[in-house]
Formats: structure tokens, C-alpha cells, sequence
């Protein structure tokens, strides 16, 4: 329990004329004899909905053993650290999601829902939306989108039901398909407002290197205010964001935009290694920050033709996923696959070591869903689905095991838990079929 004589208000935020930054929760944010708890400050867990296109190697996926004593294969190792605030679940399966193969698996992963024929979408609402009514509306963004390319290759769009689904993984409502935000500068400055418009962006990347130096008067009368541990941790937070937007501006200005390279927007560095840490760097922020509670992010796109040389592998995505079942192409997927979770351990691995006032870490009260919405990529199924929750959302989360669920079991049974566990309690979801009381 945090106690304090006076307390400032949860939503308070450093402006400027031309930017905003939301503050982390500082113990001046908690009233007097009050427990975190019990304010507004704790409003439900943080949430991410992480999506890997072109399924998993299963075999190097799925735990040979179920319960508490289960052994971590190669491609979810990378987590090993946090194995008592994973959540495993097996035997998943998402019918609705069988179809036109890639054009239509993202945005059926979180819904539960069939999409119509049609090239004007139609589908569901996501759960990540739904959450983002439930517990995102006490931040200034009640859920942000996240991507690492716009679009994938031939084969993520269909003659019968159009482009929409292809390229999003979440829906505000069935006609409304999210854009992916796969551009760095563009997020930040979502994140942060720097300007109202283009114009109004370069006056002021004219004037100062940093957001945080239009607002540094304000920032040190705040830090004034503060106790010793406020400062301390307002201080490192108004640090990362530093870090974060001197990585934005040294791409920006490393940019080759302005030659004759296609798809190669203001913004994104040059390196795929780069590119995906840095957003994940961001959405870190956001939650730091409360700035949102809920974020998605796909990894790559459907028919992602990305290489990745940087892990060895020349191949790309999409046309190596289609292995044949060639040991020697299945062993380059499979480092791909590896690599994705490598990088997400990066993001828990922070998540983990992030306090979130008295109630422990970010990770403890975060529930972070972490799989795909295909299983084995050259037979282009639904079945088993590669499925992993990290954290133990605030304590409404087991942790620590891996569940063998019945044959076929519909995933949306596993998406209406997770609402379940933010107090959003619905009968049913798509073609639920039950819950998972013992996550």
C-alpha cells in the first residue's frame, strides 16, 4: 500500500503546445490509506494479442507432457523464464477460419465469426475491441494496432471476399476492419501527438530534437512535486521515451525513401531486427505510460515474402512455409519461427522486470496472447492451433501449465476465457462451445 497526503490525478500528462505525454503511475497518484486496488488506477489488466503468420512446426511447439511438469520445446524455449506465467493450451481448433487459406485467417483469429462472401468486409467483432470498450476507455488510446509490413504478397486477397481480412487481425465492429500501424515515426506520434499535421510536424522538428525538450520546464516542476521514488521512476520512463524517439528520428534520417526503392515508406529502418524490436519498444511505452491498456501487433504479414538473413535465412516466409516437408526447409521455418519468439521473449523478458505499483510486475498483471491462426503451413489447416497466454492477469490466471483440451476444441472457447478474466462475461462467442475454468 502506497501512502501519501495528496494525491495528483491518474490521468495526468505533460502538454505543450504541439504534444502530450502520459504519465506512468506514480505512488503521488494514489490517495492517502488507499491500496492501488482500490482506485482507478487499477482498472484491468494489460492486454496483447500477438499474431505469427504461417502457423508453427507443432512438433517443436506442443509440450509432450500436460500439467504443471511440462518440458518447453525449441520454439517457445526462448520463454523459459517465464514459465510459471505461461498458460499452454492444446487441441485448439478455429473452423471458421477455413476458407480462401491466408485471405481470410488473421481477422477470424479473434473473433469466433465466419466472414461473409463479400469484397465489403463483414465478420465480427474482435476481442481485443471488445476489451478495448470493457477497460480501454480511462486511456487516451483505448487500443492501438501494430504491424511490421502493410500487406502481404499474391494470395492475401480473394476474389469473393476482398482484401479486408487479410491484412488486420482486429475489427471494431463487423464492417470495420483496424489498420495496422507498420510505421514507427506514424506510431510515436500517435502515441504522442507531435503535431497536428505534416506542416505543423516539420515547424516543429525545425525548432527542438525532442518532444520531451518542448515540455521540459513542466516536466521539472513536476519532478518538485514528487517524492524520491516518483522521481526515480518518472525520470527512467521519460528516458525510454527519449531512447525511443532518438531511434525513430535516427531512421527517419537514414531513410531512403526519396530513391527508387517500392514499399519503402519514411520511418521504417531498413532492417526487419530493427523494425520489429522498435514497435515493440513502443507498445512497451504505451503501457508504461497508460497510454493504452491493449495492443495487437502481427509479426509479419500474411504471405509475408520478408527474408531473414539476419538469422540465416535467405528463403522467403511465405514460399518457405510451403516446406513439402522437406527436413531441410522445415529446419529453416523453423528458425523463423524461433526467431519470432526470441523476439517476443524480448518484449516479456521487459514486461517482466516493469513495476506496476504495488501489484507486482507489468507481466503479472498483463494477459498477452501469443499464436497464430494456422497450424501447419503446408497443409494450410486450423488444426491444432499454436496457442500460449503470458502473464497472470492481475491474478486471474493459473500460470504455469499446459492444458490438453478435448479434440478440436474451438478457440473461441480460449478467447471467451480471456474476457472472462476482465470481468467482460459474455454467454457465448461465435461457436463457443465452453470455458477453460482451470486457466
Amino acid at each position: 500500500m502506497f501512502i501519501t497526503k495528496k494525491h495528483l490525478p491518474r490521468r495526468t500528462f505533460l502538454k505543450s503546445a504541439a504534444a502530450t505525454v502520459s504519465l506512468p503511475l506514480l505512488e503521488a497518484m494514489i490517495p492517502a490509506g488507499t491500496a492501488l486496488a482500490q482506485t482507478a488506477a487499477n482498472v484491468g489488466p494489460r492486454m496483447g494479442f500477438f499474431y505469427f503468420p504461417h502457423g508453427a512446426v507443432m512438433d517443436n511447439w506442443t509440450p509432450d507432457t500436460v500439467g504443471s511438469e511440462f518440458e518447453l520445446k525449441s520454439i517457445l524455449q526462448p520463454l523459459e523464464q517465464h514459465k510459471h506465467q505461461m498458460t499452454i493450451v492444446s487441441n485448439l481448433e478455429n473452423k471458421r477460419a477455413y476458407g480462401p487459406v491466408h485471405a481470410i485467417t488473421p481477422g477470424t483469429w479473434l473473433t469466433g465469426e465466419a466472414p461473409r462472401i463479400s469484397h465489403e468486409p463483414f465478420g465480427g467483432i474482435t476481442i481485443d475491441q471488445m476489451a478495448a470498450q470493457h477497460i480501454g476507455q480511462n486511456t487516451p488510446l483505448p487500443s492501438i494496432e501494430v504491424a511490421t509490413e502493410t500487406s502481404g504478397a499474391a494470395g492475401s486477397c480473394d476474389r469473393a471476399y476482398g482484401c479486408s481480412y487479410a491484412g488486420t487481425i482486429s475489427f471494431r465492429t463487423p464492417t470495420t476492419p483496424l489498420p495496422m500501424e507498420n510505421n514507427p515515426r506514424k506510431l510515436f506520434q500517435t502515441l504522442f501527438g507531435v503535431g497536428d499535421n505534416e506542416a505543423e510536424r516539420e515547424r516543429l522538428a525545425s525548432q527542438t530534437s525532442s518532444i520531451l525538450d518542448l515540455m521540459l520546464e513542466e516536466s521539472n516542476q513536476l519532478a518538485r512535486q514528487l517524492g524520491a521514488a516518483d522521481r526515480v521512476v518518472l525520470g527512467d520512463y521519460l528516458e525510454s521515451v527519449r531512447e525511443i524517439e532518438r531511434r525513430v528520428q535516427k531512421t527517419a534520417e537514414h531513410d531512403l525513401s526519396h530513391m527508387e526503392l517500392p514499399e519503402a515508406p519514411q520511418g521504417i529502418p531498413g532492417s526487419f531486427d530493427d523494425h520489429i524490436n522498435l514497435q515493440m519498444d513502443l507498445i512497451l511505452l504505451a503501457y508504461q505510460g497508460n497510454i493504452t491498456r491493449i495492443a495487437s501487433m502481427m509479426l509479419a504479414a500474411e504471405v509475408s515474402n520478408q527474408t531473414y538473413n539476419h538469422v540465416g535465412v535467405s528463403d522467403a516466409f511465405h514460399p518457405l512455409s510451403h516446406h513439402q516437408n522437406d527436413a531441410n526447409k522445415m529446419g529453416r521455418l523453423l528458425r523463423i519461427q524461433e526467431y519470432h519468439s526470441r523476439v517476443f521473449a524480448r518484449f516479456v523478458d521487459k514486461l517482466a522486470v516493469m513495476q506496476d505499483g504495488d501489484n507486482g510486475s507489468m507481466l503479472d498483471n498483463s494477459i498477452i496472447l501469443y499464436g497464430s491462426n494456422m497450424s501447419n503451413s503446408n497443409a494450410h489447416d486450423h488444426y491444432p492451433l499454436p496457442s500460449v497466454i503470458l502473464g497472470k492477469g492481475g491474478g486471474t490466471i493459473k500460470g504455469g501449465q499446459h492444458i490438453m483440451a478435448e479434440e478440436r476444441t474451438p478457440v473461441s472457447n480460449l478467447m471467451l476465457t480471456i474476457l472472462d478474466r476482465i470481468g467482460l462475461h459474455k454467454e457465448s462467442l461465435g461457436d463457443s462451445t465452453g470455458r477453460f475454468e482451470e486457466v
